[in-house]
């Protein structure tokens, strides 16, 4: 294979070695372009290492106008537009793909490289997580290795070579690119996130569907990162709110209110009472397209980020003005001791009691018998939701994330018939029964639990981690959480087993036969995947004023920073330049001397080793010139002694200025 490679003709191994780095730049794209576009992407590139391989002509330029023609065409169909994120990255990867049918000069050479690297950026339209980062710098360094090959025209340089010469000219660039990266001001986000598509797979929606999914995949992502100052709260307490689900219509839960900031209910209907200690915590959130700002119960306080700006709806979930999408770190604190919600029934809004007619009528049944228990009665409320409680963990109730697919009547198919579900199934028909109880209930999702990373000290709380539970209204209580999923199946709450996603044959194969091993390299790479996130993806203006401020700036604002940038550069330019200054004086003035008469008697036609010494460079001189390179010789001899004889006829600075003024032979 290597003989093969080296005997191929040059113009196809540069071609070859720049298709390969195209397409390692294109892959990350595969998932987000049209199919049409992936096809053609790969149609192309291979059909251009055929012709490549081959030695054949190019195709002529009116197919690939067709084609590109066709595929504009496309795009529009496909994306409704030829503007915007999707549509823009769809024909730049045309473009890109159709420009190698067209590398008939070195012009095109360089189009397709600034092609090539602009394509390469937008990768982190899509994703800005590390192992694409890597990836990147992958492409970079094969980029930037073609483009040394396009500067090599004479004879064929090995890859090596080419590859070295570009790695240093990374390694010379990665202080301006770090000094780029701390001091350029940041006025705003750069990157944008997709929007998700969470169906199938465990994480919050902003409604929830009961029944519709017949299983559910455990999404092993990362919803966000936690970390809190002094002891954590018990992982049982570890509730984040998101949001909150209060109108049924029998087989979807919806807010209460649509989603927006003008038709929230007021804050103050939450009204939270908070005692004690706060609990101060930083979360580092995911990109959600999302406006949810996941907090632990008992936050009081707006959560703290540079620019963020956020309210508490009356559910008491506190949520961004805007979806949040990208990578968000904020501060917030929570306290142990807390109470929300009105105290008296009047306060409560009646649709907190409401169920759609015709739905459940044996759960109906089941609730009217309870409410016909004189002990349960006497009991009042409470009574009545302990004793659905302790129905679900006596009734052989059992947690799963594959009960199939239920029927329009949910809530009578769990506690009647399946008895199974996981915990949208679980909350959903606790709260109807509450409901038809007449106790104030409703849904509340989120994330409960997580698990530390002994690493980096965060707890990384995982899209699996996205639980739905319950609130009931007592009277002189307010809202109390009730988690009916802890009486079915006490693990999934806390410190205790969890359920697990399928692993495949190899992942399988790790855990049995070194389960601390897995866990420690997932830990050591969640942990080094945190630390990207904060130090690079969350590195925010606020980061970038707080480095001024330890600096010695009392007020540092967008304007410093750019002054300390200049400086930088300018002073980085100047040290470079004294550097090679200080290089340049390093070599030896005699040898410099040397190398310019040996450069100049090449171009007058006698070509010299660069070993001669002066007495050989004369004696050759003579025989090639005769009488006329007689002042030459004389020189070299001179300048041989000059370095060589104990005194010195002249000094290398007369030397100098006598060779300006040598009569050389062969110059007319």
């Amino acid at each position: 294979m290597l003989n093969r490679w080296h005997s191929l003709p040059r113009d196809a191994r540069d071609t070859l070695f720049l298709l390969v780095v195209i397409g390692w730049v294109i892959l990350p794209h595969l998932a987000n372009l049209p199919v049409w576009c992936s096809a053609l992407a790969v149609v192309v590139l291979l059909w251009r290492g055929v012709l490549a391989l081959g030695s054949r002509p190019l195709p002529a330029p009116r197919w690939v106008l067709g084609t590109l023609l066709v595929a504009v065409g496309a795009t529009l169909f496909t994306h409704r537009t030829l503007l915007g994120r999707d549509a823009g990255v769809t024909l730049i990867v045309v473009l890109l793909a159709l420009k190698t049918l067209e590398l008939r000069a070195r012009r095109d050479t360089f189009v397709v490289f600034f092609l090539g690297f602009f394509t390469m950026l937008t990768n982190f339209f899509f994703s800005q997580s590390l192992p694409i980062a890597a990836g990147m710098l992958v492409g970079l360094l094969g980029l930037l290795t073609a483009v040394v090959l396009a500067h090599m025209p004479v004879g064929k340089p090995p890859l090596l070579e080419a590859a070295r010469t570009a790695g240093w000219m990374t390694l010379l660039g990665a202080p301006v690119m770090a000094a780029l990266f701390v001091l350029f001001p940041r006025l705003g986000p750069l990157w944008g996130a997709p929007s998700d598509a969470m169906s199938g797979r465990s994480g919050l929606s902003s409604s929830m569907q009961v029944g519709n999914l017949a299983r559910l995949a455990l999404d092993e992502t990362v919803a966000m990162r936690v970390k809190f100052d002094g002891p954590p709260p018990p992982q049982s307490e570890m509730y984040f709110r998101g949001p909150v689900l209060s109108v049924f219509d029998g087989r979807e839960w919806r807010p209460l209110q649509a989603r927006s900031t003008t038709s929230y209910l007021p804050a103050a209907l939450a009204q939270l009472r908070v005692g004690g200690t706060p609990r101060h915590y930083q979360v580092t959130l995911e990109p959600s397209n999302r406006p949810w700002l996941l907090t632990l119960d008992g936050t009081a306080q707006p959560p703290r980020a540079p620019g963020l700006q956020s309210f508490m709806t009356g559910e008491l979930d506190w949520v961004s003005v805007r979806p949040l999408t990208d990578l968000l770190r904020y501060e917030a604190d929570s306290y142990p001791l807390f109470q929300h919600g009105p105290t008296s029934e009047a306060g409560v809004l009646p649709e907190y009691t409401q169920l759609p007619e015709g739905y459940n009528p044996r759960t109906l049944e089941l609730a009217g018998r309870m409410t016909r228990d004189p002990a349960l009665v006497r009991g009042g409320n409470e009574a009545l939701v302990r004793a659905a409680l302790e129905r679900l963990r006596t009734g052989g109730y059992t947690y799963t994330l594959d009960p199939g697919t239920y029927g329009p009547n949910s809530a009578d198919e769990f506690w009647f018939d399946r008895k199974e579900g996981f915990c949208e199934h679980i909350a959903s028909a606790f709260v109807v029964l509450m409901r038809a109880l007449t106790i104030p209930a409703r849904v509340v999702t989120g994330y409960q639990g997580g698990e530390r990373n002994p690493v980096d000290g965060y707890w990384t709380v995982r899209q699996s981690d996205a639980h739905a539970w319950a609130e009931v209204w007592l009277e002189g209580r307010g809202w109390v959480r009730v988690d009916p999923t802890a009486m079915v199946a006490p693990g999934r709450v806390g410190s205790f087993q969890r359920l697990q996603p399928q692993r495949g044959v190899l992942g399988s194969a790790l855990v049995t036969l070194s389960p601390g091993m897995v866990a420690s390299l997932r830990n050591a790479w969640e942990a080094v995947n945190n630390s990207w996130n904060q130090w690079v993806l969350n590195y925010t203006q606020s980061k970038q004023l707080d480095l001024l401020r330890q600096l010695g700036f009392e007020s540092p604002s967008w304007e410093d920073l750019s002054y300390v940038l200049i400086a930088l550069l300018v002073s980085g330019a100047l040290l470079g330049a004294g550097w090679a200054y200080w290089e340049r004086r390093q070599h030896d003035p005699w040898l410099r001397l040397l190398q310019r008469v040996r450069q100049r008697l090449a171009q007058a036609g006698l070509a010299l080793p660069t070993e001669a010494p002066p007495r050989l460079m004369a004696q050759r001189v003579r025989e090639r010139f005769g009488e006329a390179g007689a002042p030459l010789a004389e020189w070299l001899l001179q300048l041989e002694a000059q370095r060589y004889a104990r005194t010195p006829p002249q000094t290398l600075r007369q030397l100098e200025r006598s060779y300006h003024r040598l009569a050389w032979p062969g110059a007319r």
